[in-house]
């Protein structure tokens, strides 16, 4: 059952978060901050115990990040991670998000579920704010996917793109997010 995170769940999803960032797969989130923003988490419970958990982060007006998308070892393979993900997109349309990313190393994984690989530096530098905190920061081998929930947010991803892959762009120039606009 995929439901919103109350307190109660904050230790197990600690352990999920944990467990990958033990691992180089995921930042730490201290139990300060999963408090403080557990309204930002769904989770996924099966006879009572929390099997799953995703976050969706609002970045800006029409863009939200997918974030913190941890399953259980023993739970893995079992659509759990695509059922998170789908939540947090219809809490995004909920919302009226144009646009949802993440950054990931699991760039198939989002592929299947109909998010497209972007340049990172379409994104907004606000975006950067947790990777300051990675010990892979110099070499981020994490890669930017995003997916539209309106055409709006489709248009918005293309002509950043378009942006960013512009050959009239030196390479120390960085791509422009228009914030007003996309």
């Amino acid at each position: 059952m995929i439901r919103n995170a109350v307190i109660a769940d904050v230790p197990a999803i600690n352990a999920l978060i944990t467990g990958y960032a033990e691992h180089g797969l995921m930042l730490f989130r201290s139990l300060a901050d999963l408090y403080e923003k557990i309204r930002q988490f769904v989770v996924y419970e099966q006879d009572g115990e929390v099997l799953g958990c995703c976050a969706l982060e609002i970045v800006w007006r029409d863009l939200a990040e997918v974030k913190s998308l941890a399953v259980r070892d023993d739970a893995r393979g079992r659509g759990i991670g695509r059922v998170l993900v789908e939540a947090a997109e219809t809490e995004g349309r909920r919302l009226g998000l144009d646009r949802l990313f993440a950054l990931t190393r699991e760039e198939q994984f989002f592929y299947r579920l109909g998010y497209q690989i972007v340049p990172k530096e379409i994104l907004p530098h606000k975006v950067w704010s947790d990777c300051v905190k990675c010990p892979r920061l110099k070499n981020c081998d994490e890669i930017a996917v995003c997916k539209a929930l309106t055409g709006t947010g489709q248009q918005q991803i293309d002509e950043a793109v378009a942006r960013a892959s512009d050959p009239r762009r030196g390479p120390d120039q960085p791509v422009r997010y228009d914030v007003a606009h996309g």
